[in-house]
This record gives structure tokens, C-alpha cells and sequence, in this order.
């Protein structure tokens, strides 16, 4: 019996050792660093992923007249033609950097830094901008080729053509801001009638040349959203001239498929192009409204504007699908493709009806 006790009092022993540490108060605030650095973790990783979930979500459309009326003190006389389309370019700046989450293609921080749906949305919307800008500057606000370029016009394009990735000295936001003062200016100096400064010519000419940039834009999309199932085109580069040669030789066909995971990129591109050329091509029909009229080509642009209007319907699928041609899953990038390609296809008539009607 006293064996047995012997051999039992060390064990005892060891369980009240390990009792007592457990409750020593050393302990208990080593394991209450450990629980409030998982729960700061927990937390931080919740906020993290919810507000990745609503910055993911695209902007909605803009109400460019509204914008406009604004800009101008709400002052419906000063509503003048190119009120409405620098509106629209202003409006367009403005929700890049404002919109949930702000301007993410330059974060370095999560959630931006590992969202890419709404960095290459931004990018589309972007590119249009640019196109917009750059005609502003050539086209619209000048009557010949040997005018003058606007002042600020001539500032604001080059700002929105900065690196649209730098997040420091200086960033892409503070440039992209830097160019919508400027339209901001050439806006004021444009509806305000005792300056005389500021010109926007609505002409047919000027629509024209717009919208071959723009036709050019939706058919490089529209190709590029095709290449989500593969295809194998033939190379027509050189077709319809005998003459014509290229830099470089090509394989008659050649065999084009966009990765997986590039996929989504191509998509939200394209839906963010779309996006800034719907709020463009809205303004557009009001400062082009006699030209059109004139051309009896007004339902044209509207119909152009009610194709765009498709790209923009909500997803209801949580990820981008890229089934088969004829597959029992849906495919976004053709579906989207086919949008572009109707509005193209409309873009290009408008455009041979306002040089040739």
C-alpha cells in the first residue's frame, strides 16, 4: 500500500505543477495576447474581404445633363454645344477616383492590391477618357488644322495619359485630378459668352473622325473577347490592294486563345469601356443634336446608345463563365462581344452617314 502511494506522489505532484501554471496569471496574459492578436486578425480579414465585395461592384450610369447643370450654376441658357460632352468626360474622371474604394489600379494595399476586376474596369473607362481628351484637344475645339489648341485642353490630355499605375510622386490620382480641373476650366471659359475663349465646334466632320477612333476600339474589343473559346483566323491584313506589303511577314492563319485567367480582365475592359462611351455618346446627343438632325441620323446614335446599354445589365453569375460556343454554360465574353460588335457595326453606318448623307 505505501508502494502504491510512493509511486502516485509524483504524478500528484506533476498535476499540481501543471494546475498551477495554468492558472498563474503569466499564463493567462500571454494566452490574452494570443487571442486579441487572432481576433485583430479575424476582424481585419472580414473587413478586408467585405469591403473587397462592395469596391468590386461597377459604377452605375451617370446623369451627364445633371452633372452639367451643375457645372454650370444651373443655368439652362448656358447649356451650350460642348457643354454636355465635356460634362460627360468631367463625369467620367470623376468616377474613377470617387467611385467605392477610389482609384485601385495603383493600390498597394488589400483589398485593391489583389482586386483585378474593377482595376481593369478602370482601365476601359480610362482608355475612353483618353480617346475623349485627345479629340477635345485635336478636333472639337478647333476650326481648322491651323488653329490654336485650347490652353487647358492642351494641359488636360497629356495629365490623363500619366501612368495609370503610379501611387507616388506624383500619383496617378493627383494627375487625373489635375486634368479634370482643367476641363473644369475650359468648361467655364465655354459657356460663359462674355469670355469668347472657349470653342467646341459640332461639326459632322468632327463626329466623324471621333467615332472611327471609337469603331476601332469596339472592334479590337470585340476580337479579344472571340479569343475566350479560341479562333483561327486568316490573315486579311493585305486584302483588297495587290501593292499593299507589311513590315513583317505572317502565317496565313494563326491560332489565338486568351488564357483562363485573363478572361475576366478582357471582360471587364471592355464593360468599363462601354461603360464611359455610354455617358460620351448620351452627351454627344444633345451638343450634335442639329448635325444629326439635319443627317436624319439621330435614332442612329440612340440606337448605338440603347446596344451599349446592354453591356452594362447586371451579372448574376458570381464569376465571369467562359462556356463552349453552342455548351450548355453561358459564355459572358461572347455575349458581351456580340453587343459590341451590333453597337460597331451600327457606329460605322453613322459614321459613313454623316461624311457621305
Amino acid at each position: 500500500m505505501d508502494a502504491q502511494v510512493k509511486t502516485r506522489v509524483p504524478h500528484l505532484k506533476h498535476q499540481v505543477v501543471t494546475v498551477a501554471k495554468y492558472y498563474h496569471p503569466s499564463t493567462w496574459k500571454e494566452k490574452g495576447l494570443w487571442w486579441t492578436a487572432g481576433l485583430f486578425l479575424v476582424t481585419y480579414l472580414l473587413i478586408v474581404m467585405v469591403l473587397g465585395l462592395i469596391w468590386s461592384r461597377s459604377p452605375g450610369p451617370v446623369d451627364v445633363q445633371k452633372n452639367a447643370m451643375q457645372l454650370v450654376g444651373q443655368d439652362a441658357t448656358k447649356l451650350i454645344p460642348g457643354t454636355m460632352t465635356t460634362a460627360a468626360a468631367i463625369a467620367i474622371g470623376t468616377t474613377l477616383l470617387n467611385k467605392p474604394g477610389g482609384y485601385l489600379t495603383n493600390d498597394i494595399m488589400p483589398p485593391g492590391i489583389y482586386l483585378d476586376n474593377i482595376p481593369n474596369w478602370e482601365f476601359g473607362a480610362l482608355t475612353e477618357l483618353r480617346d475623349l481628351s485627345r479629340a477635345l484637344r485635336n478636333d472639337f475645339s478647333r476650326a481648322q488644322t491651323q488653329s490654336v489648341e485650347d490652353v487647358d485642353l492642351q494641359m488636360a490630355e497629356p495629365k490623363f495619359n500619366y501612368d495609370s499605375k503610379s501611387w507616388i510622386f506624383p500619383s496617378s490620382e493627383s494627375e487625373y485630378r489635375d486634368g479634370i480641373a482643367a476641363l473644369k476650366r475650359y468648361m467655364a471659359r465655354l459657356s460663359d459668352e462674355q469670355s469668347g475663349d472657349g470653342e467646341f465646334f459640332a461639326r459632322a466632320d468632327n463626329l466623324a473622325a471621333y467615332l472611327q477612333i471609337v469603331a476601332n476600339r469596339l472592334g479590337s474589343l470585340a476580337q479579344r473577347l472571340s479569343y475566350a473559346v479560341g479562333q483561327a483566323p486568316l490573315d486579311t491584313a493585305l486584302a483588297g490592294e495587290a501593292s499593299a506589303t507589311q513590315a513583317t511577314s505572317s502565317a496565313g492563319e494563326t491560332w489565338n486563345k486568351t488564357p483562363w485567367f485573363e478572361i475576366d480582365d478582357v471582360f471587364f475592359e471592355a464593360r468599363g469601356y462601354t461603360w464611359a462611351l455610354l455617358q460620351t455618346l448620351t452627351a454627344m446627343e444633345t451638343d450634335f443634336a442639329q448635325v444629326l438632325e439635319k443627317k436624319n441620323a439621330l435614332v442612329s446614335l440612340k440606337q448605338i446608345v440603347r446596344e451599349l446599354e446592354n453591356t452594362q445589365d447586371l451579372i448574376w453569375s458570381p464569376m465571369i463563365l467562359n462556356g463552349t460556343g453552342f455548351g450548355p454554360m453561358a459564355n459572358h465574353s461572347l455575349v458581351m462581344a456580340s453587343y459590341i460588335s451590333r453597337a460597331n457595326a451600327a457606329i460605322i453606318d453613322l459614321r459613313r452617314l454623316l461624311i457621305e448623307g
